[in-house]
C-alpha cells in the first residue's frame, strides 16, 4: 500500500510541475480593479496599465502577442524585470511598445534587468539570510537608453510634480529595493495636495512610500510568489512583507498597494504553480462616484 501511495505523490508532483511549465506560466491573463480614489474635482477616469516581472527572452512571441492585444491606458507602468538575459534587451523594447500608455508611460528596472540571471537552488530562497553572489553586468544601460527613446520615463529615484488630464500628481519612483538600490531619501511627500503615486520594483519599499501619504502604490512580484499552495498562498518569497501580500490589492494606512503577479519567469525556473502570469488595469474614478472601492474582474 505504502509504494503505491508514494507513486500516486510522485506522479502528482511530476504533473504539476509539468502543468506549470508548460501550460500556466504561458497562460497569460488581464486583472481588473477599479479604484474610487481620484479627487472629487479630478477626471472622471483614469485608466493605468500595471505590468512587471515580463523576463522577455530574445524570442518570446506569445508574451509580445499578449501585449500587443491589451486595451490600451491612459498611463503604462512597469515595475522592472523587463529582462530574464541581456540579449533581449531589443526584443523588450519591442515588445512593450504597444502596451505604451496614452498620456504616459514609466518605469523604473529590477535586478534581473541589472545583473545576468544565473541558476540558483530554489530552496535557497528558504534562508533568512543569503550571501551576496557575483554577477555580471547585465545591458541595463542599453535597456533604459531605448525605452527613453521610445517614450518611456525613467523613474529610478525619483518624486517629479506633473499634470495628466488634469489632475495634479506627486509621482515617486524607486530603485530596487532587492539589491539596497533604492533611495528613500526622495520618498517624502512635498505636494500633498497632489494626487501621491508611487512606482517601485519591490515591495519592500511600500510601508516607508505609505507613511509618506502617496494614495497609490505599484510594486513588482515577489518571485517566490509564482509558486503557490492552496489555502497557504506563496510558498517563500523574497520579500520583507507578510506572505499574504505576495500578491495582488491590498491597504497600507491610506494607501492602496498593487503587487503585481507579473508575466513572466526565470529562465533557469520557467514554471509557475496556482499564480497566472498577469497584466492588471487599474481603473481610477473620483472617491464621489458610488460603489466599492474596489472591483475585481479577469
Amino acid at each position: 500500500m505504502l509504494p503505491l501511495v508514494l507513486i500516486a505523490i510522485l506522479v502528482l508532483g511530476v504533473s504539476c510541475v509539468l502543468y506549470g511549465a508548460f501550460i500556466e506560466r504561458r497562460w497569460y491573463r488581464l486583472v481588473r480593479h477599479r479604484l474610487d480614489i481620484l479627487p472629487a474635482d479630478g477626471p472622471r477616469s483614469l485608466t493605468v496599465l500595471h505590468l512587471s516581472d515580463l523576463h522577455f527572452l530574445r524570442r518570446d512571441a506569445k508574451k509580445s502577442r499578449f501585449l500587443a492585444g491589451l486595451p490600451r491606458a491612459d498611463i503604462t507602468v512597469v515595475t522592472g524585470d523587463f529582462l530574464a538575459e541581456p540579449e533581449a534587451v531589443e526584443t523588450a523594447v519591442a515588445g512593450v511598445a504597444a502596451a505604451r500608455g496614452r498620456l504616459a508611460s514609466w518605469f523604473v528596472l529590477g535586478s534581473n534587468d541589472y545583473f545576468a540571471p544565473k541558476p540558483l537552488n530554489y530552496f535557497a530562497y528558504f534562508r533568512r539570510t543569503r550571501k551576496l553572489r557575483r554577477a555580471r553586468r547585465g545591458r541595463a544601460p542599453d535597456l533604459s537608453a531605448q525605452l527613453r527613446s521610445d517614450g518611456w520615463l525613467d523613474l529610478t529615484n525619483v518624486r517629479l510634480e506633473l499634470s495628466l488630464d488634469g489632475l495634479p500628481i506627486e509621482l515617486l519612483g524607486l530603485d530596487d529595493a532587492h539589491i539596497r538600490a533604492h533611495d528613500l531619501r526622495v520618498a517624502p511627500r512635498r505636494a500633498p495636495d497632489r494626487f501621491g503615486l508611487a512606482v517601485m520594483h519591490s515591495p519592500d519599499s511600500a510601508p516607508e512610500s505609505a507613511a509618506c501619504g502617496y494614495d497609490l502604490i505599484v510594486c513588482g512580484p515577489t518571485p517566490g510568489g509564482r509558486v503557490r499552495m492552496p489555502a497557504a498562498g506563496a510558498v517563500v518569497t523574497k520579500s520583507d512583507m507578510p506572505r499574504r501580500l505576495a500578491m495582488g490589492l491590498s491597504r497600507f494606512a491610506r494607501a492602496y498597494v498593487h503587487v503585481s503577479p507579473g508575466l513572466g519567469t526565470s529562465k533557469y525556473a520557467p514554471c509557475r504553480f496556482l499564480c497566472r502570469p498577469a497584466a492588471t488595469y487599474l481603473e481610477l474614478a473620483p472617491v464621489s462616484y458610488t460603489g466599492s472601492a474596489d472591483r475585481n474582474g479577469t
